[in-house]
C-alpha cells in the first residue's frame, strides 16, 4: 500500500499515520493509525474506525516518552497505558517524537491555563470604563496567545539543540574514522540527522511565522489602545489640575468669608478679602454683600492646612459616593413557625381526579404563604450566574452559566410541597434589590383563564430576564403533574447574545398516601438566537431501578455546526459541573441500540451550588434565605403587590380559619369583578356572539408582544412602575384586595 508522505510537525496542527504497536507475545507489533490532535493521542485499528470506535487515548499532558532505538519509542502515562510503538525508520520516529513533544508542551500550558483561569472573567479596575475593561481583556488574550507561541519556539529551540548535538557527534566521528565499509553506514546516519535537524528548523521557522503574523495583526491595535491610554492620561491630568485650582480658589473663598462685621472689621484691611503678604499673587475675592449670620476668626495655620488636605479629600469622595449613603437594609431571616393542623386530603381530592388544579376551591392549608409570583421571583436566587455570564468573553462559556441558571431555579422546589397562592388578576410583586444586589424585577398576573404571569427583571452588570409562564396541572390521583407553559428569555446588553428555554413538568408524589415528594423531568434546549449555540439539558425522572444518582442532570453545549465544547452534569437540588471538551468519538451501542458519544473533557469544575438551608428552614415551609423575605411588609409597594394580600398574610402569622375566610372573600370579588368586566365587553361588542367571548382586560404594566429575535409572542414589561413607586402615584392600579 502506497501513503503519502506525512507532513512537517508544527505547534497545534493535527498529526497522523502509520505505526507499529505491540500487542501481545503472540501477535507482536501490528500496525495501527495514530492520530495526534490537541494534546490526546488515540489509535484505531484503521482510518476508517476514525468515525465510530477509538481503541485507546493517553493524555500528553501527563505522559512520559521514551526512545528506546534507532526506530522503537515508549509512550506511557504512568498507569495501566503504556504504547510500545514502532515506526519504519529513524526519521519517521523523529518525526512522532518531535510532533509528540510539542503536543506535550501545549497540553501541559493549556492544562495549567485551565485550571488558574478560575470562573470569572479577569476583573475590570473600578475607574476603568466598560470598553476599556473590554479592551483590557482582548489584550490579555492575544498576550496569552503570544505566549504560547513563544513557548512553542522554546520547545522547538531544546530539540534544535538536541538535534544539533546529535548530528555534530555524527560529523565528528565520520571525520575520525578510515575509508571503509563505515564510511555508507556513517553517511546515512549524517544524512538521518541532517533530516531531522531540518525537520525541527522547518518547525521552529512555522511558529516564527506565527509569531510575526500575530505581532503584525496586533500592532495596529495596540498602537490605538496605545494612543487611547494617552489621551485618557491627558485627561485625567486636565481634570486634576481643575480640580487644584477649584480648591485652590474654594480655600481662598473661605478664608475671605472669615471676616468681621463691618463694626469689628480692621479698615486697613479695606473692602477686599485676605490681604495676606504671603503670597502676592493670591487671587482676591469681593466680599459678600449680606453679612454672614455667625462670626469666624481665622484659625492657626497647621488648621488651614489640615482644612486643605481634609477638603481635597471630601471633595473627590463626594466626586465618587453619593452625598448620602443609606445603609442596607437589614432582611428578617425567620417567620412563625407552621401550625400543625391536620386535614383529610382526600375528602377533598377524590372528586377532583382529572380536574385542572387552579379550578379545584383549596384550603390554605395545602398552600405555603408565598404567591405565585412570588415563586417566579425566587428563580433570581443564584442571579450571579447571570452575573458571570454577562463578564464572559466566549459565547459558549457564557452558555455554560445560563443553563447552570436554569438548573438552579429548581433547587428550591425539592422540599416545597405547599402549593402557592393562586394570584389575583392583576396581582403584582415587586422585588428591589438594587442596592444589594445589583437588580430589580416585577412580575404581574396578566391572565386569570388560563392564568399566566409575566415576569420582568434588569440587572446593573448587564443581562435582563423575561419571562410569561401559564401553570397546566392535572391531579392523577397518586401524583400531581405541574406542567409550566411559556418561554424564558435572557438578554445579555454587552455581547447582544439572546438566550431562550422553557421549563420541564413538576411531579408531586404520594398525594394519597406517604410523604409527599417532588420529582423534576423532561429536556431543556436553551438556544441562543444570535450565534446558533445550544444545550441540550435533561433531567432524568427518578426510578427505584436506576443506578444512577438522583434528580440528575445532564447536558451538552454545542456550536451551530454541532459540534460539542463543553459537558454539564450535576444534580438539580445541589450542585452543577461543567468542563471542557477536548475530543468526540462515537462509543458501543447503548441499551436502546443507539451509539453512545464518548466525550474526552478536561477536569471538570464547579458552576453552582445551592445555598444551604437557613436554621429551622423544616419548620418554615422549606423556605430558603430568599424566600423568607418576599412576604416582609415593605414601605412604598404597589397597593396590588403580593406582601398586601390579606389572606397570604393571616396564613403566615398562623391564623389559618381566617385566612380561608378573607380568601373565599377575595376570590368571590374576583369573580364579581370579571362577571362585570364581561358585562362591559358584550355592550362594547359589535355582535352579541362577539361579546360573550371577549374579557377587555389589559395588563398595568405588561403588553402583549411577538419577539423578533425568538418569534415568541409574550407579555413584555412596557415601563411606567418604578417611577410610579418613586411619585408614590399609584391612582392607575385596581382594586383587587
Amino acid at each position: 500500500m502506497s501513503e503519502s508522505k506525512p507532513p512537517t510537525p508544527t505547534p497545534g496542527d493535527t498529526y497522523k499515520g502509520w505505526l507499529f504497536k505491540w500487542t501481545n507475545y503472540i501477535k507482536g507489533y501490528q500496525r495501527r493509525w495514530f492520530v495526534l490532535s490537541n494534546g490526546l493521542l488515540s489509535y484505531y485499528r484503521t482510518q476508517a474506525e476514525m468515525g465510530h470506535t477509538c481503541r485507546g487515548t493517553i493524555n500528553l499532558a501527563t505522559a512520559n516518552i521514551a526512545v528506546e532505538d534507532s526506530c522503537n519509542f515508549v509512550i506511557s502515562n504512568g498507569g495501566a497505558q503504556t504504547y510500545h510503538l514502532k515506526a519504519s525508520s529513524e526519521v519517521e520516529r523523529q518525526r512522532w517524537i518531535t510532533a509528540l513533544e510539542l503536543a506535550k508542551a501545549k497540553a501541559i500550558h493549556m492544562q495549567a491555563e485551565s485550571d488558574d483561569s478560575g470562573d470569572d472573567c479577569p476583573p475590570v479596575p473600578p475607574t476603568t470604563a466598560q470598553s476599556g475593561g473590554c479592551r483590557n481583556s482582548e489584550i490579555q488574550s492575544t498576550l496569552r496567545t503570544l505566549n504560547s507561541k513563544v513557548e512553542d519556539l522554546a520547545t522547538c529551540n531544546d530539540l534544535i539543540v538536541k538535534h544539533g548535538s546529535a548530528l555534530q557527534r555524527s560529523l565528528s566521528e565520520l571525520e575520525g574514522i578510515r575509508a571503509g565499509a563505515d564510511t555508507g553506514e556513517k553517511i546515512r546516519q549524517v544524512t538521518e540527522r541532517a533530516t531531522l535537524f531540518r525537520i525541527t528548523s522547518n518547525a521552529m521557522i512555522n511558529a516564527c511565522r506565527d509569531f510575526l503574523s500575530l505581532a503584525q495583526t496586533h500592532s495596529k491595535r495596540w498602537q490605538k489602545a496605545l494612543q487611547t491610554e494617552r489621551e485618557q492620561r491627558i485627561r485625567l491630568e486636565e481634570t486634576l489640575e481643575q480640580l487644584a485650582k477649584q480648591h485652590n480658589h474654594l480655600e481662598r473663598a473661605f478664608r475671605g468669608a472669615t471676616v468681621l462685621p463691618p463694626s469689628f472689621s480692621n479698615p486697613a484691611l479695606g473692602s477686599k478679602g485676605d490681604a495676606s503678604d504671603e503670597d502676592d499673587d493670591n487671587e482676591f475675592f469681593d466680599a459678600m454683600e449680606d453679612p454672614a449670620e455667625f462670626i469666624t476668626v481665622p484659625a492657626d495655620p497647621k488648621y488651614h492646612r489640615l482644612f486643605s488636605l481634609f477638603f481635597t479629600v471630601s471633595y473627590i469622595v463626594c466626586l465618587s459616593f453619593p452625598l448620602e449613603l443609606e445603609p442596607v437594609k437589614q432582611r428578617r431571616t425567620r417567620i412563625p413557625d407552621k401550625p400543625n393542623y391536620y386535614l383529610n386530603l382526600w375528602s377533598i381530592m377524590k372528586n377532583c381526579i382529572g380536574k385542572e388544579l387552579s379550578k379545584i376551591p383549596m384550603p390554605v392549608n395545602f398552600n405555603e404563604p408565598l404567591s405565585m409570583l412570588q415563586r417566579l421571583s425566587e428563580d433570581l436566587e443564584y442571579y450571579e450566574l447571570l452575573d458571570k455570564a454577562a463578564k464572559c468573553q466566549s459565547s459558549l462559556e457564557q452558555m455554560c452559566y445560563v443553563a447552570a441558571f436554569t438548573v438552579s431555579s429548581y433547587s428550591t422546589t425539592v422540599h416545597r410541597t405547599g402549593k402557592p397562592f393562586n394570584p389575583l388578576l392583576g396581582e403584582t410583586f415587586e422585588l428591589d434589590r438594587l442596592r444589594e444586589c445589583g437588580y430589580r424585577s416585577l412580575c404581574e398576573q396578566v391572565s386569570h383563564h388560563p392564568p399566566a404571569a409575566a415576569h420582568h427583571a434588569i440587572s446593573e452588570k448587564g443581562w435582563t430576564l423575561r419571562q410569561e409562564i401559564t401553570l397546566a396541572s392535572k391531579f392523577r390521583g397518586k401524583y400531581l403533574s405541574i406542567m409550566p407553559l411559556g418561554s424564558i428569555q435572557c438578554i445579555f446588553d454587552k455581547s447582544k447574545n439572546h438566550y431562550s428555554w422553557k421549563k420541564v413538568t413538576t411531579t408531586v408524589h404520594n398525594i394519597i398516601v406517604g410523604k409527599l415528594w417532588i420529582d423534576q423531568s423532561g429536556e431543556i434546549d436553551v438556544v441562543n438566537h444570535k450565534t446558533g449555540d445550544r444545550c441540550h439539558l435533561k433531567f432524568a425522572p427518578y426510578s427505584y431501578f436506576s443506578r444512577d444518582i438522583p434528580r440528575k442532570v445532564t447536558g451538552v453545549v454545542t456550536d451551530k455546526d454541532g459540534k460539542a465544547h463543553y459537558v454539564l452534569s450535576g444534580t438539580w437540588d445541589e450542585k452543577m459541573e461543567f468542563s471542557r471538551v477536548m475530543q468526540s468519538s462515537k462509543g458501543e451501542n447503548g441499551t436502546e441500540g443507539k451509539q453512545r458519544t464518548v466525550y474526552q473533557t478536561l477536569k471538570a469544575k464547579e458552576i453552582w451550588r445551592k445555598n444551604p438551608l437557613p436554621e429551622g428552614a423544616e419548620n418554615m415551609y422549606y423556605f430558603s434565605s430568599l424566600a423568607l423575605t418576599l412576604n416582609e411588609s415593605e414601605d412604598g409597594v404597589a397597593p396590588t403587590d403580593s406582601r398586601r394580600r390579606p389572606d397570604q398574610r393571616l396564613m403566615e402569622e398562623g391564623r389559618w380559619d381566617e385566612a380561608n375566610a378573607e380568601k373565599q372573600r377575595l376570590e368571590e370579588k374576583q369573580r364579581t369583578v370579571r362577571r362585570e368586566r364581561e358585562r362591559e365587553a358584550v355592550k362594547t361588542a359589535s355582535s352579541p356572539e362577539e361579546g360573550t367571548h371577549q374579557d377587555n382586560y389589559q395588563a398595568l404594566w405588561f403588553e402583549k408582544t411577538d419577539d423578533p429575535v425568538s418569534g415568541e409572542s409574550l407579555h413584555v414589561y412596557k415601563g411606567g412602575y418604578w417611577e410610579a413607586k418613586e411619585k408614590g402615584s399609584w391612582d392607575m392600579c385596581p382594586d383587587i384586595f
